[in-house]
C-alpha cells in the first residue's frame, strides 16, 4: 500500500460512511498498491442501502476516468476530488511559496530542467492523400498501418529507419531520450472512434460550483472522525491478523 513515507507491505482500510447517521455502513480490507480500484467495491457493497438520491464523496486518491466512468453507466451520483481541485481556490494561491522556502535539516529542491528544442508532429511534412510523412531533415519514414486508434482517435503512425537516425546531435532533436530511445515515432491522428463522454471534465465542473464544494465539504466531518476514533479511541493503528479475510473482519 502506498503511504506518505512510501510503499509498505500491508493492507489498506476502506470505510464508508452515512452521513446523516453517522454509522458504518461498510468496511473493506484490501492488499493493493493504490486505492483508485477500491472505489468500485466500496460503492458496490451499499448498492442496496442507496437511494437514487444519494450522493457519493471520496478524496482525490480514488479519482480516475475509469473510476467515474464505471460509476457513470450505473446512475451513482458522485463528487471524488482531482489533484486540481485546489487550483480555482483562492486561499491556496500562494501555497507554492512554501516549496521555496530552504529547508534547515535537508535540502530537497530538484535542480531545473533543462528545457530541449525536439522536432514536434507539425515539424514533420505529412501527406494524407499519399500517406506518406517525411522528417525535417528530408529522409521518409516507415508507416506502421492506416487504422491505429490512440485516445479514441483514428490515424496514421510513421517511424524513422534507424540508419536515418543520424549523429547523436540529430537524435537529441528527434527523440527526448536519445540515450535509450531507438527511434522516433510520430502520429497524425484523424476521425475520432465514437463519441466518448468526458466524465471528469463533467465532475470538474459541478464539484468547482458553491453548490459542490458545501457538499463535497461534508465529506470531512462525516469519514474522517471514524478514522480518528479508530487510532485514537479505540488504539488501532495496525492491523495486528494475517490473510485479507482476517483483516477484514477485524
Amino acid at each position: 500500500m502506498a503511504t506518505a513515507k512510501g510503499s509498505i507491505q500491508g493492507y489498506t482500510g476502506v470505510a464508508t460512511v452515512d452521513h446523516a447517521h453517522p454509522i458504518i455502513e461498510d468496511a473493506q480490507a484490501h492488499g493493493t498498491g493504490g486505492e483508485q480500484e477500491l472505489l468500485a467495491p466500496a460503492v458496490m457493497a451499499t448498492v442496496v442501502l442507496r437511494s437514487p438520491a444519494t450522493l457519493i464523496t471520496a478524496d482525490a486518491d480514488y479519482h480516475s476516468e475509469a473510476n467515474l466512468q464505471t460509476l457513470a453507466p450505473a446512475d451513482v451520483l458522485a463528487l471524488i476530488a482531482d489533484t486540481a481541485m485546489r487550483q480555482p481556490d483562492a486561499g491556496f494561491a500562494t501555497q507554492k511559496r512554501y516549496t521555496r522556502l530552504p529547508n534547515p535539516l535537508h535540502e530537497k529542491s530538484k535542480p531545473a530542467r533543462q528545457t530541449l528544442t525536439v522536432f514536434t508532429p507539425e515539424n514533420f511534412r505529412y501527406d494524407p492523400v499519399a500517406r506518406s510523412c517525411v522528417c525535417p531533415v528530408g529522409k521518409s519514414l516507415y508507416r506502421k498501418g492506416a487504422n491505429n486508434i490512440t485516445r479514441d482517435h483514428i490515424g496514421e503512425h510513421f517511424r524513422v529507419a534507424k540508419r536515418d537516425c543520424g549523429s547523436y546531435s540529430l537524435r537529441a532533436q528527434r527523440l527526448r531520450i536519445p540515450d535509450t530511445t531507438p527511434v522516433r515515432n510520430v502520429a497524425f491522428l484523424r476521425n475520432r472512434v465514437g463519441h466518448r463522454v468526458n466524465v471528469s471534465a463533467l465532475l470538474g465542473e459541478r464539484i468547482d460550483s458553491a453548490a459542490g464544494r458545501a457538499q463535497y465539504a461534508q465529506r470531512f466531518a462525516t469519514v474522517e472522525p471514524v478514522f480518528a476514533s479508530l487510532r485514537a479511541n479505540n488504539r488501532l493503528d495496525v492491523f495486528t491478523l494475517c490473510e485479507c479475510a482476517k483483516v477484514d473482519a477485524q
